[in-house]
């Protein structure tokens, strides 16, 4: 049997050059992407309008975020896979109609509990259209340099959508309800499903095996229970039951990956994490993703619900950030070249400590050009590490299981945004809970909805008035930005970790 290096090593002396129709497809491929991230960045901006339309509690609050990547990020690998037997052409077709007509009905949702459901739904067909970006790449551009640079241009649309999602968004959010900002996926996926069997070339694994339905099922009984569970500890804490959907994931992934060891056609190839490269970049995707979600979850609420700008100007606030983190993608590319990843990456994340650390100090206070300053010191270090982890992790497979490690990195992506939620909001949501001190003459209801979230502070401190409203506001500010020092110092601690990560386990090589 063909080891892992041999394939890396033919694929890479077949490797072409792609001309114009190469570059073209990557346009189209962009579409989805910038797509997922301006609905990624759009959904904290529109939260606060969300929150007191439809009135959901904390974990309605949160489950309205976590919905989609959890679904999401469960069924990635089985994605993928199929992506690679039938077609990744296909299932990004199949992936942009579902998303497009689930993203309409989420706009107009009547209650929490159904914008959830449409969320969740939206993460089935996700799953379908994020492995098949990158995986499509992997197989149009085999020449790696021409591979490194249409990665950097993936990861940077990734921060484009970020940076357009806030002012297209904030300006949605000004002139139309909330619902506007999920039927922004109809006009950017209708291009998508009318240029990509144009420009597109469809591929798949040649010799993909037979379908292995129980290592779906093991693979959804694993991430399901863990993600499931990491969300409920962010909102009621740990328990016993936490313990058992732990446990439970655990078993049924030693079940998925001793099934895949022994079969002779795995659903996921394991000898890939065999590879200290590759599982090093996953673990720097994670956790950069982990502290990019975390500090977006609170910044966006700081801005417009103490600092008092409005969603569109909050938006421009973090664009000087997230271009930042545009051209850091970019620029790592020649960079790359000359110095090993073991440098580049942690001097990147270094910076991204700074910012971390920089919010720690200043939170209190209203200092746009202090958040300013930090979001560009995260982005830079955050961009520069995803371009270079997420091309490590495709060099890593041959193009025959370019789904498979696609959706390996996905996952890994989707969970971080799933723990930076949960571990970081989760933590913050517990941190304002516990320092709030409401002053006294709030009626019980009053009261329960101040503690429940910081929207629900400020909207009953708008309905009392006076000087018991600015009471109730002054001090849930100070409680939520309390909650944000100590959130941000574990957020630095965890970039400091993929430092580590990163100079112990990248590549030497260039």
């Amino acid at each position: 049997m063909m080891t892992l290096t041999q394939e890396l090593r033919i694929a890479d002396e077949r490797a072409e050059r792609v001309g114009w129709r190469g570059w073209a497809a990557l346009v189209v491929l962009m579409l989805p992407v910038l797509l997922v991230s301006v609905d990624n960045t759009v959904l904290s901006f529109a939260l606060p309008q969300i929150a007191l339309d439809l009135e959901p509690s904390g974990a309605q609050q949160l489950w309205i975020i976590d919905a989609y990547p959890l679904v999401l990020a469960s069924l990635l690998v089985t994605m993928g896979t199929l992506g690679d037997r039938f077609g990744r052409r296909r299932m990004l077709l199949i992936g942009a109609t579902g998303f497009a007509l689930v993203s309409a009905a989420a706009a107009f949702a009547p209650t929490a509990a159904l914008l959830i459901a449409a969320r969740a739904a939206m993460g089935v067909f996700g799953a379908m259209l994020m492995p098949s970006t990158l995986s499509l790449l992997r197989s149009i551009f085999t020449d790696r340099d021409q591979r490194r640079l249409a990665i950097a241009i993936w990861a940077s649309m990734f921060s484009a959508g970020s940076a357009l999602g806030p002012i297209v968004g904030g300006f949605l959010l000004a002139h139309f309800s909330w619902g506007s900002v999920f039927l922004m996926a109809v006009p950017v996926l209708i291009p998508l499903l009318v240029l990509a069997p144009i420009l597109v070339p469809e591929s798949r694994d040649p010799h993909p095996g037979r379908l292995d339905p129980l290592s779906i099922l093991l693979s959804l009984g694993t991430m399901v229970p863990i993600v499931y569970g990491i969300t409920e500890i962010a909102v009621h804490g740990f328990s016993p039951t936490i313990a058992v959907l732990f446990a439970v994931g655990l078993g049924f992934g030693i079940l998925f990956v001793r099934r895949q060891l022994r079969a002779e056609t795995p659903m996921l190839d394991m000898r890939l994490f065999q590879r200290a490269t590759f599982t090093g970049a996953l673990l720097v995707n994670l956790l950069s993703v982990i502290a990019l979600v975390g500090f977006l979850f609170f910044v966006a609420q700081h801005l417009q619900l103490i600092v008092g700008l409005s969603p569109m100007d909050a938006g421009f606030a973090l664009v000087p950030g997230l271009a930042a983190m545009i051209v850091a993608g970019l620029v790592v590319v020649p960079i790359s070249k000359r110095f090993s990843p073991r440098i580049v990456v942690p001097g990147a994340l270094t910076l991204s400590i700074a910012g971390y650390v920089t919010i720690a100090v200043v939170a209190g206070s209203d200092s746009l050009v202090a958040i300013i300053a930090a979001f560009v010191a995260l982005g830079i270090g955050i961009g520069m590490a995803e371009t270079v982890s997420n091309e490590l992790i495709l060099s890593s497979a041959p193009p025959s299981k370019a789904g498979a490690a696609s959706a390996v990195s996905e996952t890994a992506y989707e969970l971080g945004a799933v723990l930076g939620t949960a571990i970081l909001g989760g933590l913050l949501t517990a941190l304002y809970r516990g320092g709030l001190v409401l002053p006294e003459g709030l009626s019980p209801s009053e009261a329960v909805a101040a503690r429940e979230t910081l929207a629900g502070a400020m909207h009953t401190a708008d309905s009392l008035g006076g000087a018991l409203g600015d009471a109730v506001r002054d001090a849930a500010s100070h409680a939520f930005d309390a909650g944000v020092t100590t959130t941000a110092l574990i957020g630095a601690a965890l970039v400091a970790i993929a430092a580590v990560v990163a100079a112990t386990m990248l590549s030497r090589s260039r």
